[in-house]
């Protein structure tokens, strides 16, 4: 009988890392995104996905609109904000450096959360799960529906991604614009628009996960810099612009979080993890996929 317990308490601890190395998997896709066609490290990355959970809450909620609807609502919202951020806050400083853009994104990050702040207050807002609230008993482990929702939806981003770059003409030009802007703008793609298209996108993502995991964590203003920072952990971990990588790394970040929490203290998940990832730049600086040049989204 206590082998059975401990094996459903690994099995849980498992399900619940999985899940959250869901988000931190989908956090750090936005993050190579735009990584890929601007060399740009977003910050804001996290304050979309706070975005989606609050945008949500108040499309399904507050208006009482159907969850598809209300979905599609949510990530129109806050795909417009990250166009708009991109084409108020970092079009207009395209030819600065790189430094001065990752520092525009760091502003655009802090008036993101104030304005949040002032619209939903300091109050922490839950949603409704998907579907059933009771969880069903898997190995002795105990598995909601919603983490389920959320290991679902972000391998469907995944495989919508690689169908979106390797069989569209639009996909193709973004990848174009990220190899050579040059060669790109010389073939008569439009690159301004290719590095908007790619902000509206990773803020697209990034609404997605906010929208998931909402039911589960629940969701308040300042919750996207713990987030983003999770998920720019897990890019660099897998190696930062590849977004296979990303997925594997944000598993991992997840899994080591869970179970040094559940085996050993929850004080020391994020220390486990943050160790982990030293480490493994140590030895390989590129991260887990990376390469020395780092890969593009060529390997859709």
């Amino acid at each position: 009988m206590e082998q059975i317990t401990l094996s459903g308490q690994l099995i849980q601890y498992a399900v619940t890392g999985l899940t959250v190395g869901s988000i931190y998997a989908l956090v750090a896709i936005g993050f190579n995104i735009i990584y890929n066609v601007t060399e740009i490290i977003n910050f804001a990355q996290g304050e979309f996905v706070m975005l989606g959970g609050l945008f949500m809450v108040f499309f399904a909620t507050v208006l009482d609109m159907a969850l598809p609807l209300a979905f599609l609502m949510t990530m129109t919202a806050v795909m417009a904000t990250g166009i708009m951020m991109e084409r108020f806050a970092i079009f207009p400083a395209k030819n600065a450096s790189v430094l001065t853009m990752i520092i525009i994104t760091i502003a655009c990050s802090i008036l993101l959360k104030g304005a949040a702040m002032y619209g939903w207050g300091k109050d922490p807002f839950t949603l409704p799960p998907f579907t059933d609230r009771k969880p069903f008993v898997f190995m002795g482990a105990a598995v909601f529906p919603q983490s389920i929702w959320v290991v679902v939806t972000t391998l469907v981003v995944v495989f919508f991604l690689t169908m979106f770059f390797r069989r569209t003409k639009f996909g193709k030009a973004m990848i174009a614009s990220s190899d050579n802007r040059d060669a790109a703008q010389l073939m008569g793609i439009d690159v301004k628009t290719m590095v908007m298209v790619s902000f509206g996108l990773s803020a697209a993502i990034g609404a997605v996960a906010g929208i998931v995991i909402t039911p589960i964590s629940l969701m308040e203003y300042d919750r996207g810099a713990l987030l983003g920072l999770k998920g720019f952990g897990a890019a660099v971990l897998g190696g930062l612009g590849h977004f296979y990588g990303a997925v594997v790394a944000g598993f991992t970040v997840g899994l080591i979080e869970s179970f040094c929490a559940g085996l050993i203290s929850s004080g020391y998940k994020d220390a486990a993890a943050l160790l982990v990832l030293l480490l493994v730049l140590f030895v390989k600086p590129s991260g887990l996929f990376g390469s020395k040049e780092v890969m593009k989204m060529k390997e859709f």
